[in-house]
């Protein structure tokens, strides 16, 4: 490889490691967002809802791996067909309260429901990875750059989004086993089942 191609090479993977970086940043932030409005406003999750932050963990799941071992087809993958669940399952939620004088599940921000962002979201997902394929194109057969070889600056930034989404992860979980124990999750949920002796 000449030094022009490693150069493209380099260049390429660090606007995949930045555009990775931020929607990994976004995917954190929707995912706090959803704990945050749980713990504050006592709204507990309802099955879709669960299941678009399993979706939500999921595609985050793949835009670490970019971020840790650099574009991969796979990892892409991983993100689409996670956004395509998530989709469907926002989608779900948004036709069921489609009627007369059905008010929507939960409280709103910006005047939609969290569901409907949590679509829009899911959306912008697929559109990023058809983006980002295009993008990274040359990248996906090309070798590895270690996280090591990286500017310090991008491997502190990526140790530190993949710490906060891990502790996120363990949170969502911790949260989905107070929800639901280990059975069906309640339809409408007022209380947590599992209140580890408090």
């Amino acid at each position: 490889m000449d030094y022009s191609s490693r150069t493209h090479s380099a260049t390429g993977q660090g606007l995949s490691f930045w555009f990775n970086a931020l929607a990994l940043a976004g995917v954190c932030g929707s995912l706090l967002m959803a704990l945050y409005w749980q713990v504050v406003f006592n709204e507990l999750p309802c099955p879709l809802c669960q299941l678009q932050h399993v979706a939500l963990t999921l595609a985050g799941i793949g835009m670490m791996l970019n971020v840790r071992f650099g574009p991969s087809a796979v990892h892409y993958a991983i993100i689409l067909a996670s956004a395509l669940g998530g989709a469907v399952a926002s989608a779900r939620q948004v036709l069921l309260h489609i009627a007369p004088g059905d008010t929507g599940y939960g409280s709103t921000l910006f005047g939609l429901h969290f569901y409907t962002w949590g679509f829009i979201s899911f959306v912008l997902m697929l559109v990023f990875c058809t983006v980002m394929l295009c993008i990274d194109r040359n990248q996906l057969s090309a070798p590895r750059v270690q996280l090591s070889n990286r500017p310090q600056a991008n491997t502190r930034i990526a140790f530190l989004l993949m710490g906060l989404f891990v502790l996120i992860t363990i949170a969502n979980l911790i949260s989905a086993l107070m929800v639901c124990q280990f059975g069906s999750c309640p339809d409408n949920p007022t209380e947590y089942l599992w209140k580890f002796g408090f």
